[in-house]
Formats: structure tokens, C-alpha cells, sequence
């Protein structure tokens, strides 16, 4: 890779030293017949070529220092808030007999990996970030106050990486397999701090960063009613930055394969390194890698995904993956043995307030994974576990089961069986659209939903009602937006290092595509059986750790109703679900309560 700088700055100084070249070649009379008008011509073209060249790979050079590479969202630990975390990262790199770290983060996922925030912007827009509950920014070394967090610009060459560790570790490992795990990402920082590989590596991150000031600055488009002054600049600057896009890009294709490959020599060094620290307890700590793994993603799309749809976000998602993970021990034969190690020490007590940390990583899960304000607020409050049930649960059910039925109010019955047809009760009757809103009871939802015989092909039921679920999900999801704010926040803001495609409202990791317009149907029409339940059949909302909302019966998950409710949303058969409300004792007629 810096041979692909160095070819880059001699082909930009090529056309310099040709006009070079010329210049002293006619001014010593060196060259035959240089004084001629061909050749005083041809010179200063050379020289005009030169120059505009010069400018443009000063420019490209310009951008590519000065652009601030991706910084990894995560959330700074101080020293003096994880004394014992640091002190046992710093003697594991003692042992390593490699650079200790420069700084701890933490990262709402199941991963972990050294990052360089050395450069000059992040030290002056958010590199230099307090850590959880610090006075001071801190480093693995003591800092005066003020001091940021990666150390300053101008010693970048020598500041060793920050060690980003994935939250969840902290709370399901143990400390010695917290440590063991480390052990290999702890000897990068061998290789991070040399001249060499430390150049390269700045090399393409700035390649990096200024194919993303590329590609900001020339999608833009130009307002209504701009300025001429501006719309001229703006045209100008399009040209100049998609020049330097196709440039940045260029060098980033040439460096790729470079760099996969020192990539993968420092990652082969490092775990060679590692060998020598606790390598039978490693076998074991990448078996919790993979099960910490499995019960995240359980827990982010089963659990947290519904509270952050509601507005609310789980403050204690690291103490719910314990949860989590205990119970797939108690159901999975092949994860039997991995909770007796919960007798042992967690290398959360590593951490001097586990709460408060746990609190900052789950919001910033949020604003990674489903997209949200970067501060809590009437719209985005936190909700701790017990209150999940109450008021995560019971919300979900009824604000979707008062979503059915205001889509229902607003649609003929005959427009959910298809063009003139009607419900089964209302063909013997002859009665039209409802001149009222009707109660809201599970009955309706059935009768509407139901094939009649004769009336309605099976499979094409609900499909209107299905669509106007959609949009009438689509239209609050934009309206929550807009109520939170349409515009970015200020970079710099938050834990997560400002980014503006993080700051935002939109995820930057979605955690599901889209539901489609049955599974909102299908989904609707469960929470309002699950209301029916509670408010005829003595139910109560639950929790279930893996699965998300539970409906108990007796303190007792009953699991067995997607089967009766997908029969009425795909088929239109109503008897599957009839029985199980007989089954459990659920009146479909009476009325439910709303939001």
C-alpha cells in the first residue's frame, strides 16, 4: 500500500519533472533548437499541464488527510470508572509484551477489535469524549484533565489503538475467559503501533473517508429559490468531488487486495502471539462467543425490537442476555453445563458501575439497530424489565388491536371478501356498511376474516385489510419520525462519535426487513386475541426471554396460538381458533379494552 502512495505521488509529479525537464534544458541550450517558437510552445504547455496537476493532487492529498475516517459507534470507558478492566488489559499486555491499549469502549454487539481514533478529527469532534461517569477523559495511563481519550493528533504515530469489547461479553463471560478471549485482540497492538503498518492503515482509512466526502457532497440537490452564488458553487464542487470519488476510489481498488493481506499476516501474528496466554481456556471462551452470539440476536429481535416499535428502549439489555442465555440452557440440551459457570465471577464486576454502563450500551443499541434520538425523552423513554410486561406488552396489544379496528371502521364489510361480496351473517341479512364504528370484539375480527362458503376464494381474504395495515403503519412510523425531528443532530453528539448517518433517525444496522402486509395482519389479529384473554379469560401479558411477549395462562406460557391464527389470516378458517378459545376459556363477544 505505500507503494501505491508512492507510485501515486510519482505519477503526479511526473508531468513537474518533465516541464522541469524542458525549462533547463532551453535555458542551457541543451536541447536542439529550443529556442524556437515549436519548442517554447510545447514547454509551456508542459508547464501550464504541470501545474493544474500539482493543484489537483494537492487537493486529493488535502481531502484524504484531512477527511475524518468512520469512527465505530461505541461507548467510552474512563479508567477510573473500570479500574479493574484496565489494570487487567494491561497486564495481559504485559504478558503479551506488546503496548497496552490507549483506551477501553464498549460496543453493543458480540465483537471485539482494536480501532485507531489517532486522527486529528476525531480528537477535536468527538475522540476526545468523557467515558461513563468520568470527570476526566483517561487512558490506560494517567492523563491531565481535558486530555482526550485517544491521545492527541500530533503523536498519533506513537498512540496505541483503543480496544472496543462487545458489551455482551462482559456480562455472560467469566473473567478469566473474558480474558482469554482478548488475548489475541490485546497482541494487535504490536503490529498497530508500527511506522509502517500504522502508515498504511492510515493510508486507506483516509482513502475511506474521502470516498464518503465524495459521496455526501456530490449527491446533494439544490433547493428551490437558492441563491445563484450558491447554486454556482454547488455546480462546481459536484464535478470537483466526483473527480476525487473516482480518484479515492481508484487507489482503494489498487490497495484492496494489499491490504486483506497484511490484514491477515497481523491477525496471523498476533494469534501466534496469543498462544502463549491461557490457550486451552480460549477453546472454551469461543464456545460462549457463539452462544452470546445466539441469544443477542434472540434477545434484540424478539425482545428489545417490540419495545423500540413502542418508543420505549430496554435500559438493561446486557443483564437480559444473561437472562436469555440461562434460559436456552435450561431448553437446550447442547448449551446443558454452560450456566453452572454463573457461580463463578462475571467480568461485569470488572466494571465500577455495571448499571450505568449497561444503561448507555442499550441505548446506543437502540439508536444502532432500529434508529432513535440519541437522549431519552417523552417519546423514547427507558423501560427496565419488570415494567416490561405492563408496559411494553399490554401496550403493544392493544395499541395494534385498536389499529385493526380502526382500519376495519374505516373499510365496508364487503371490501375485505372482494368487490359485492359480504360477511356470512351479513348474506342472509342484506345489511351495507356499518353507519357506526361496532364494538371491538374478537367476534368482528373473525367475521370479517372469515371465508364464507361460496363467497370468497381461500388464500385472497384479508388482503385489503392487510394493505391498509401497511400503510396506516407505514404513515405513524413517519409521523414518529417527524415528531422526533427531521433534521440531524449536531455531529458530535452522544456516545456515538457524531456521525451524521448515526445521529439520524434511520438504523444504520436494521435488525428485520420490513414485515410484509400478512405478517402485520397476522401479528394484529394475535394481539387481539391476547386482549380478548386478558380482559375475558383472566390473562396476563408476559415475558418470555427468547420469544419476546407471552401470554400466560396461570403464570403459564401458552405458545400454541400462531397455528389457529395463521389458519384464519392465510385460509380464512375461523374453527381452528374457535377451539382454542373454548379450549381456554375466551368469550370472542364481549368487548375488549383499547388504547
Amino acid at each position: 500500500m505505500l507503494r501505491i502512495r508512492s507510485t501515486a505521488l510519482a505519477v503526479a509529479l511526473l508531468p513537474a519533472a518533465v516541464a522541469a525537464v524542458l525549462l533547463v534544458g532551453g535555458a542551457t541550450g541543451r536541447l536542439g533548437g529550443s529556442h524556437g517558437e515549436e519548442w517554447t510552445a510545447v514547454r509551456w504547455a508542459v508547464v501550464g499541464g504541470a501545474v493544474v496537476v500539482l493543484l489537483l493532487a494537492a487537493a486529493v492529498a488535502a481531502v484524504v488527510v484531512r477527511a475524518r475516517p468512520a469512527l465505530s459507534p461505541t461507548v467510552p470507558i474512563a479508567e477510573e470508572t473500570a479500574p479493574d478492566l484496565y489494570r487487567l488489559v494491561r497486564d495481559l499486555a504485559d504478558r503479551l509484551e506488546v503496548p497496552a491499549p490507549s483506551a477501553i469502549a464498549l460496543t453493543p454487539d458480540c465483537d471485539s477489535w482494536l480501532e485507531d481514533r489517532t486522527h486529528r478529527a476525531h480528537g477535536a469532534k468527538g475522540g476526545g469524549a468523557k467515558g461513563v461517569g468520568a470527570k476526566t477523559g483517561g487512558g490506560m495511563g494517567s492523563a491531565p484533565p481535558g486530555a482526550s481519550v485517544v491521545g492527541r493528533g500530533e503523536r498519533r504515530g506513537a498512540q496505541a489503538p483503543v480496544l472496543v469489547i462487545g458489551s455482551p461479553f462482559l456480562w455472560w463471560m467469566r473473567v478469566a475467559e473474558l480474558r482469554a478471549l482478548l488475548a489475541p485482540v490485546v497482541a494487535g497492538t504490536g503490529p498497530s503501533v508500527h511506522p509502517d503498518i500504522a502508515a498504511a492503515r492510515r493510508f486507506v482509512r483516509g482513502l475511506d473517508a474521502a470516498v464518503a466526502v465524495a459521496a455526501r457532497g456530490s449527491g446533494g440537490v439544490g433547493k428551490a429559490g437558492e441563491a445563484p452564488v450558491a447554486a454556482l458553487g454547488r455546480a462546481v464542487r459536484r464535478p470537483a468531488l466526483a473527480f476525487l470519488g473516482w480518484i479515492a476510489r481508484l487507489l482503494l481498488r489498487g490497495c484492496r487486495d494489499h491490504a486483506a493481506e497484511m490484514e491477515r499476516a497481523v491477525a496471523a501474528a498476533a494469534s501466534e502471539r496469543a498462544q502463549t496466554v491461557d490457550y486451552g481456556l480460549r477453546i472454551v471462551a469461543q464456545e460462549q462467543v457463539g452462544l452470546a452470539y445466539a441469544g443477542w440476536d434472540r434477545l434484540l429481535t424478539r425482545v428489545a425490537l417490540p419495545a423500540w416499535r413502542m418508543g420505549r428502549w430496554p435500559s438493561r439489555l446486557d443483564a437480559g442476555v444473561v437472562a436469555a442465555l440461562t434460559e436456552l440452557s435450561r431448553r437446550d440440551r447442547l448449551a446443558e453445563g454452560f450456566a453452572s459457570r454463573l457461580s463463578e465471577r462475571p467480568a461485569c464486576d470488572l466494571l465500577e458501575e455495571p448499571g450505568l454502563i449497561d444503561e448507555a450500551t442499550s441505548l446506543l443499541a437502540a439508536r444502532l439497530f432500529h434508529g432513535g434520538p440519541s437522549e431519552p425523552g417523552p417519546d423514547w423513554a427507558p423501560v427496565d424489565w419488570g415494567e416490561y410486561p405492563e408496559e411494553v406488552v399490554d401496550r403493544k396489544w392493544r395499541v395494534e388491536a385498536a389499529r385493526l379496528h380502526r382500519v376495519l371502521d374505516e373499510q365496508p364489510r364487503s371490501g375485505a371478501l372482494g368487490p359485492g361480496r359480504a360477511a356470512p351473517h351479513e348474506a342472509a341479512s342484506g345489511q351495507g356498511p356499518e353507519p357506526e364504528p361496532a364494538a371491538p370484539t374478537l367476534a368482528r375480527v373473525m367475521d370479517r376474516l372469515t371465508a364464507a362458503p361460496g363467497l370468497a376464494p381461500t388464500g385472497e381474504l384479508g388482503e385489503e385489510v392487510a394493505a391498509r395495515l401497511s400503510a396506516e403503519v407505514a404513515r405513524e412510523d413517519d409521523a414518529r419520525a417527524t415528531d422526533r425531528g427531521g433534521a440531524l443532530t449536531e455531529p458530535g453528539a452522544g456516545s456515538g462519535g457524531g456521525d451524521p448517518w448515526i445521529d439520524g433517525f434511520a438504523p444504520l444496522f436494521p435488525l428485520q426487513p420490513p414485515r410484509t402486509g400478512r405478517e402485520l395482519l397476522a401479528d394484529h389479529v394475535t394481539a387481539m386475541v391476547c386482549c380478548a384473554a386478558i380482559d375475558t379469560a383472566g390473562a396476563a401479558p408476559g415475558l418470555d426471554w427468547l420469544d419476546g411477549p407471552a401470554l400466560l395462562f396461570g403464570g403459564r406460557r401458552r405458545a400454541d396460538l400462531a397455528h389457529s391464527v395463521l389458519s384464519l389470516v392465510e385460509d380464512g378458517d375461523a374453527e381452528p381458533l374457535r377451539a382454542w378459545l373454548g379450549e381456554v376459556g375466551v368469550r370472542p363477544e364481549k368487548p375488549v379494552r383499547l388504547v
